[in-house]
């Protein structure tokens, strides 16, 4: 089943091809005699462990990087644009003159370049798009970065991490962007993320690198969920393999002990035989254990207080701005509580003033905040500023000596660094040589050796890959005191929280159900700011006052402008219609060729308004 799809969808016309493909770094080998096909039309979700070469892989399919083996064909005349984890930019220069960049050596109509920079820069809904890229956050720049790789309109849109920075509202903004049935969105693009709820929207495959498997890869068509069953199915395989190969092995074994009497010459294949099946029985058990994960256990303390924490009209200010007021919630054994907002809203600063006022340190600007007696809370920040990147791995892990205390045993550091995937030979290795997922799991460590009544987590699933991110589920779904998390994991979310603190951006929170309730409150929100225009047959026909300054070319156009107008949008209402015709999802390409003009029939009818009303305003000066 490796290297092969699981299923019979008839095969897309292949547009990279990638013949028994091998990469090493130094001594670590990331794959070997990788075979893979990118066929038109596909939409590949990579995931695979840290470390198992994803990005690296990335790169060689866009021409970045070279294979150390086998061959990489790709079709004539390719356009390939590649989306890195870090954006670079002209920092001085706006987002406008950023997305022009790629297309700077086009031979394209200058207009031409401009009006389709234009069409992306509308996209990214910035507020202020005259200002240099240098001051926008994180999240900006990324919807900056996503919208410049579009700019040369590629065959194969090839994204490494995009949801990177993003807050919910820009990951579903992302979503809308590139997704399948987007006029936008490159017809083939390959992507990497660790997001399973952007993975089962945007992908149609699912394609995992790792050493679990026989040929290091294993892929399935269709979502993200289907992959998890028959992914599971696979793996089920293998261990029966395993056990029904082990039994054969100990028979033979068996046979191998007798005297030389029972093994005569003529049984030579048998001996054979048997050296063969402990061969393959040693490479299957090197498969089953090579998708070894993190081994997340949080500890509850196991007390009976029904109020842990009760929070009464609180309210934060920052730099004499109001952050939130009157917040007013309890907190009991057993509550999932997500918060969600945007980057900056303040999500942080609840924890830690939450975290500050139960254990003593800080007074509330407003409000009160009472904590039962001895409540033992425990804090996750999502700074890595709090590691001391000088001291070895061995001392982060077991501050106090080479043991460590868990659940009342001592646990040898060396079986502790093994639980969280650390090799024996790392654990003098400087923290700060260490990458970031590895960083993440060391500050996971500590909190697992603190029992908790309540565990705070701050963004506690940056940089885990997906093993790791099922074990941090299941450990919280198990953990017996309460959960206030913060994350754009909406898949965990979903899966862990029962109730989700929303921010609206305006210093107000409420309590939601889900976080899709607090994104169609925020819809809900910037629809009532929004004036509703008039519709178009409501509309008075513009007045025609004398002695305007009109040229007699302008004159002539704002005398046939209501007309195209009204012609402009019975177009688009005929395109609305076809889009909600069901037969139009049986053909991809026309329903990408339709929402296209459907997408210009709208901005035409903006154009052609805007300038009418330009029009309306020089005559009558």
């Amino acid at each position: 089943m490796s290297g092969s799809r699981t299923n019979s969808r008839i095969p897309m016309s292949a547009i990279v091809t990638l013949k028994s493909v091998s990469k090493a770094f130094a001594a670590q080998q990331l794959f070997t005699n990788l075979d893979l096909v990118i066929g038109a039309g596909d939409r590949i979700g990579l995931i695979g462990p840290n470390g198992s070469g994803k990005s690296t892989l990335l790169r060689i399919i866009s021409g970045l990087e070279d294979e150390d083996g086998g061959a990489v064909e790709k079709r004539s005349g390719l356009i390939v644009s590649y989306l890195a984890q870090d954006d670079r930019f002209q920092e001085d220069a706006t987002p406008l003159d950023n997305l022009l960049e790629p297309l700077a050596a086009s031979p394209l109509p200058f207009e031409q370049k401009l009006n389709r920079a234009q069409a992306l820069l509308s996209r990214i809904e910035l507020a202020d798009s005259g200002q240099p890229v240098a001051q926008l956050s994180g999240g900006w720049r990324k919807r900056v970065s996503i919208c410049r790789a579009l700019m040369i309109e590629p065959d194969l849109l090839v994204l490494d991490e995009p949801t990177n920075h993003l807050d919910i509202e820009g990951i579903v903004w992302l979503e809308q962007l590139i997704g399948k049935n987007s006029p936008l969105s490159p017809p083939t693009c390959i992507l990497v993320s660790h997001d399973r709820q952007f993975l089962e929207n945007c992908t149609n495959r699912i394609v995992e690198l790792s050493s679990q498997y026989p040929g290091g890869i294993f892929q399935v068509d269709r979502s993200y969920s289907y992959f998890l069953e028959k992914r599971a199915e696979f793996l089920d395989q293998q261990q029966r393999l395993e056990e029904k190969l082990a039994n054969k092995v100990r028979r033979e074994t068996e046979w191998l002990r007798r005297g030389p009497k029972a093994r005569t010459t003529k049984a030579k294949y048998r001996i054979d035989e048997a050296y063969r099946l402990s061969d393959r029985l040693d490479t299957i058990k090197h498969h089953n254990r090579a998708g070894s994960t993190v081994a997340i256990d949080f500890t509850a303390t196991g007390r009976k207080t029904k109020k842990l924490l009760e929070v009464r009209h609180l309210g934060l200010m920052r730099q004499g701005t109001s952050l939130f007021s009157d917040l007013s919630f309890t907190v009991t054994p057993g509550t999932r509580i997500g918060l969600v907002g945007r980057n900056g809203c303040g999500k942080s600063s609840l924890l830690n003033l939450l975290y500050g006022c139960a254990t003593g340190g800080l007074e509330p600007d407003e409000g009160t905040v009472a904590a039962a007696d001895g409540l033992a809370i425990v804090n996750f920040v999502q700074d890595r500023g709090c590691l001391d990147t000088e001291i070895s791995l061995r001392r982060a892990l077991a501050p106090e000596g080479d043991s460590v205390v868990f659940r009342g045993r001592s646990v040898h550091v060396v079986s502790w660094a093994k639980r969280f995937l650390f090799r024996p030979d790392q654990l003098d290795t400087p923290v700060g040589s260490l990458s970031g997922g590895e960083q993440a799991r060391i500050l996971i460590a500590e909190l697992m050796r603190q029992p908790a009544d309540i565990l705070l987590l701050d963004e506690p699933t940056n940089d885990l890959d997906i093993a790791s991110l099922d074990v941090l589920e299941e450990s919280l779904q198990e953990f017996g005191g309460a959960v206030m998390l913060v994350t754009h994991d909406r898949y965990l979310l979903d899966r862990v929280c029962d109730q989700v603190l929303g921010f609206t951006g305006d210093g107000r929170i409420a309590m939601y159900g889900d976080y899709e309730q607090w994104l169609n409150d925020l819809e809900d929100r910037r629809r009532s700011l929004k004036p509703v225009p008039a519709p178009a047959a409501a509309k008075a026909p513009p007045k025609k006052p004398k002695g305007g300054r009109l040229t007699y070319l302008e004159q002539r156009e704002y005398e046939q402008i209501e007309e195209r107008i009204m012609a402009a949008e019975l177009s688009c209402g005929k395109l609305e219609q076809q889009i909600e015709d069901p037969a139009l999802a049986a053909d991809p390409a026309k329903l990408q060729e339709v929402w296209a003009g459907l997408d210009r029939a709208r901005a035409e009818i903006e154009r052609l308004y805007a300038r009418w009303d330009e029009l309306e305003r020089k005559k009558q000066s």
